[in-house]
């Protein structure tokens, strides 16, 4: 994050929430007459937009109006705890026979023998 950034946030911004992960979460201090006030997030640590909870990305995109931070929200036994977007790191999901796994997979029904002629 940029020291602009930090400096407008601080002076256009007012804090309205901060998430499980650390993200902080803005709305301008003065919306303009007949527009919506915008909404931001400063990411704590990377700027990862796969950690924004489901109900602060629907506040940031104006889905919600309400805070999520004041909601009451059911928590259900089948929902899992949140993770980050996973691509691209050491943790990433390869499936078997991916290269980096060897490339060594199980014959399947969809390989074939190519065709020699005269044979």
């Amino acid at each position: 994050m940029t020291t602009g950034t930090k400096i407008s946030t601080f002076l256009t911004g007012r804090h309205v929430g901060t998430d499980a992960f650390g993200n902080r979460y803005f709305t301008e201090k003065k919306a303009k007459p007949g527009q919506r006030s915008r909404r931001w997030v400063m990411y704590k640590g990377v700027a990862e937009p796969s950690k924004v909870p489901p109900l602060w990305n629907a506040w940031l995109h104006h889905t919600i109006d309400q805070l999520p931070s004041e909601l009451q929200t059911p928590h259900y036994a089948w929902e899992r705890e949140h993770v980050p977007n996973l691509s691209g790191t050491a943790g990433a999901y390869l499936p078997p026979g991916h290269i980096r796994k060897g490339a060594d997979r199980a014959a399947t029904a969809a390989d074939y023998q190519a065709w020699t002629p005269g044979e």
